[in-house]
């Protein structure tokens, strides 16, 4: 017998739970969206920011970013190569489930997605978010988004726990390790100083969450990794009100910060994303290097975890261990293996909001 939606608890993965926690139908990957062409662009903008009242210039700002790119953020790209790159991997663990794809703004979105399982007479599937760490944004809000969804489809709709974040995987770590890599190769160099970069959110929305603490644990195990004892967790992307605290440095500012001390290369790793989407492209790639050639500062820019071979293969353990019974959790560093279930309280939004951009 279904459970009734209004016997779910909010978010998702908090819902009464109607099969056994090892069985899944499906995988669903979970992300932010993002435009695919120049009439995509203000649509996904008002959306994306609807409710908050940001005016009109900051939208109209921001869309001169994409403009930048043609109009289309590589997210929905990027996700889909993501997706392409795991299916085999699961394949040769002797999975065979199918894997939708959903997102919180754009086409496809994460209703017609659940719609779609449902249609498809999917019961309960395992959600991949694509954020490595705690935060509202980076989180929670993709749970609500999913009860949400849920919602709309009615009693039906399949339950969609989700896998624990992965910032400290092997899998994850080793991925960034070998893009930091590159990147020195490219300097020519060990004598470096690496910023790694995360999307800024509120400082209250950090005081509720472990978005801070897991970012320098993942940073301080790929400096490790790559011997490099000069590195700092730098943050990108800020918006919203000048009045309200965000985490900071910004990467500019670090930038001019470093050159000051008398450093002359960079590498910049930004490890709080996990593809190389339009923030990445934008503030890094195209203003973070405009800095950094003003101030004659050599620089290289990581690659993002992306569809590096131990990224997916890290992704695909996270699912094996979710539908195996006694499975290990491989973890690195202090922290131990995350939680697969949160709790109620957990990574609240605090008194700011998440970036309209983030993960665009």
């Amino acid at each position: 017998m279904a459970t009734p939606v209004e016997d779910r608890k909010q978010p998702a993965d908090r819902a009464v739970a109607r099969r056994p926690a090892h069985e899944f139908d499906a995988i669903v990957l979970v992300s932010f969206g993002g435009p695919e062409g120049p009439d995509d662009v203000l649509p996904f903008l008002e959306n994306v920011t609807r409710g908050r009242n940001v005016p009109r210039e900051r939208l109209l700002d921001v869309a001169h970013h994409y403009d930048l790119f043609g109009g289309v953020s590589p997210i929905n790209a990027q996700n889909r190569e993501l997706i392409e790159a795991l299916e085999p991997e699961l394949r040769r663990r002797g999975i065979e489930l199918p894997i939708y794809f959903g997102n919180r703004n754009w086409h496809p979105y994460l209703g017609d997605t659940m719609r779609q399982m449902t249609e498809d007479g999917v019961g309960r599937a395992l959600a991949i978010f694509t954020s490595a760490f705690s935060s509202y944004s980076g989180c929670r809000q993709y749970r609500e988004d999913l009860f949400n969804a849920q919602q709309a489809v009615g009693p039906d709709a399949p339950e969609v726990p989700r896998t624990r974040m992965f910032f400290n995987h092997p899998g994850f770590v080793e991925a960034n390790v070998d893009r930091v890599r590159a990147a020195m190769s490219e300097l020519g160099t060990d004598q470096v100083h690496i910023a790694f970069t995360a999307h800024s959110i509120p400082s209250a929305m950090a005081a509720n969450c472990a978005y801070e603490a897991q970012l320098r644990e993942a940073a301080r195990l790929v400096a490790e990794a790559v011997d490099i004892a000069d590195w700092a967790v730098v943050y990108q992307s800020r918006s919203g009100s000048p009045q309200v605290p965000w985490l900071e440095p910004d990467i500019g500012d670090h930038l001019r910060a470093v050159h000051e001390r008398g450093v002359r290369a960079v590498v910049i790793s930004p490890i709080g994303f996990v593809s190389d989407h339009l923030e990445v492209l934008f503030d890094l790639d195209t203003e973070a290097r405009e800095i950094a050639d003003q101030l004659g500062l050599t620089m290289a820019r990581a690659g993002t975890a992306g569809t590096h071979p131990a990224f997916v293969a890290g992704l695909a353990d996270l699912i094996v261990e979710r539908m195996t019974p006694g499975a290990e959790r491989p973890a690195l560093g202090r922290f131990g293996p995350s939680h697969d279930v949160c709790a109620p309280d957990c990574c609240l939004p605090g008194t700011g909001r998440p970036s309209p951009w983030d993960a665009g």
